[in-house]
């Protein structure tokens, strides 16, 4: 009798880890890095099956400019679900009340001469609902609590450190952006000042030759 319990208890955690990937097959994600030139408007699209599902949208400038850029999500009804104006990140979660193709767009109007960098994904995850037989579901219901627990807790804190490593990319690209353009406004400076120090010197130069050649002619005179 104990050994099938073990048998039933090892049947029961199969099944739940065969739904548990099934439910991760369910997430559909995208993950980009692109170009906006300057003063342009770039879209990009993902296909929602159907309705009610959760749609995440995530995106981070990485390089140009004070690293903004302007966004929007549109239905594809093309309403707007939401829109942000010189935003650096942003991190968000909808549900689609439609069925259909979502726009995601950027824009750089911002910038008349800098390309921004973005890297930004949308995720689309579906909720298949699995239904089992009333029998094995009363029987696996004590067991799947601590496991479907387990691995919802598991799931939070990858997305948090996922989320994490995203925030310091972007802060690792910002502070390269401003050591560089330090870097390039001391070179200017030192350029700048070197050629004031030669000017000044050529300009010195030439008082005290004329000043000496004033002399020689006054004393030349008879």
């Amino acid at each position: 009798m104990a050994g099938y319990g073990r048998e039933l208890c090892a049947r029961g955690l199969l099944l739940i880890m065969v739904l548990c990937l099934c439910a991760l097959e369910a997430v559909h994600a995208a993950s980009l890095t692109i170009k906006v030139p300057a003063y342009e408007k770039t879209c990009f699209y993902t296909w929602v099956d159907q309705q009610y599902e959760k749609v995440g949208f995530y995106f981070a400038v990485q390089e140009g400019g004070n690293f903004d850029i302007d966004y929007s999500v549109h239905s594809p009804s093309d309403k707007v679900i939401v829109e942000g104006h010189r935003a650096s990140q942003e991190d968000y979660v909808f549900t689609a009340n439609e069925f259909g193709e979502y726009a995601f767009c950027f824009e750089n109007y911002l910038s008349s001469v800098e390309d921004k960098l973005v890297d930004f994904d949308v995720t689309v995850e579906s909720e298949p609902r699995v239904e089992l037989p009333i029998a094995k579901a009363k029987l696996l219901s004590e067991q799947s609590t601590p496991v479907e627990d387990s691995m919802l807790k598991l799931d939070s804190d990858l997305l948090a450190v996922e989320r994490m490593l995203r925030y310091f990319r972007m802060r690792e690209n910002h502070g390269f952006s401003i050591v560089d353009k330090t870097r390039d406004r001391i070179v200017r400076y030192s350029i700048i000042q070197t050629l004031v120090i030669i000017a000044i010197s050529a300009g010195q130069v030439f008082i005290v030759r004329l000043l000496f050649d004033k002399g020689k002619s006054s004393r030349n005179r008879v």
